[in-house]
């Protein structure tokens, strides 16, 4: 395990199994002693990178206790052809994904700073199938924020989502076309479920990701103007469904 802190901010790794992995997430905490609101974050398809460990770090900052989870046991997939062969099933399978989401959620609920009682789940891509999963399941979540992530689910099972449900996604993503951003809202509206789905004009898949340096999926692309109001709307909603009180 390694731990860095700075003047606002502790890091920690922390090890744990899932999905007959060793998952290596990354915990963020923010400076003080009390107990605070918590945020479990999930990385796009590629797995977790210094881009998830930056926004836990960020919402540390903000006054959260954030947990980036981890995918794939410690890797990140590269290589878009290795990426799809592992989400590709896992996104087809609702069980697996919740057990990497509990897996996770079991780690930040055991940090003794996390408030038990206000704890969000955000994420990106498959990151973000797996927070909609969890609601899916019906954890006890105080917000679930997704990004590239339109995944529906089994029938009936949105009823048990028991928080608000923020969506974004590009334009141009053409892994989320517009036939499953319906599907996704028929699904929210027809479970009763207090949702809002943000379209970014002209972005694509991804678009909240910074440029790789190998090569990526097609209709995959960063939008920096849009990656920066995404952002700003993940902490508006963390700020309406878990504020950050002393």
């Amino acid at each position: 395990m390694t731990t860095v802190t700075t003047r606002t901010v502790t890091t920690r790794t922390v090890a744990y199994p899932a999905d007959d992995l060793t998952m290596i997430g990354h915990l963020a905490l923010p400076a003080g002693a009390g107990r605070r609101p918590a945020v479990l974050l999930g990385p796009e398809g590629m797995g977790l990178s210094d881009v998830e460990r930056r926004r836990a770090e960020a919402l540390a900052e903000l006054g959260y206790v954030a947990l980036a989870f981890d995918l794939h046991g410690g890797r990140y997939l590269d290589d878009p052809q290795d990426m799809l062969a592992r989400c590709l099933p896992l996104l087809a399978d609702p069980d697996r994904m919740r057990e990497i989401g509990h897996a996770a959620l079991d780690v930040l609920r055991a940090e003794p700073r996390a408030d038990l009682a206000r704890t969000a789940a955000i994420g990106y891509g498959t990151g973000g199938a797996v927070a909609l999963e969890l609601g899916r399941d019906g954890v006890d979540l105080r917000a679930i924020g997704t990004v590239n992530g339109l995944i529906t689910g089994r029938p009936g099972e949105a009823a048990r989502i028991r928080c608000p449900v923020w969506a974004g996604v590009g334009s141009e993503d053409p892994i989320m076309p517009p036939a499953q951003r319906i599907a996704f809202t028929e699904e929210m509206q027809a479970a009763g479920v207090d949702w809002r789905l943000v379209v970014y004009g002209g972005a694509l898949h991804a678009f909240h990701h910074p440029p790789v340096d190998h090569a990526a999926p097609p209709g995959v692309g960063h939008h920096p103007r849009h990656a920066e109001r995404a952002w700003r709307d993940i902490v508006a909603l963390l700020a309406e469904c878990l504020p950050v009180t002393d």
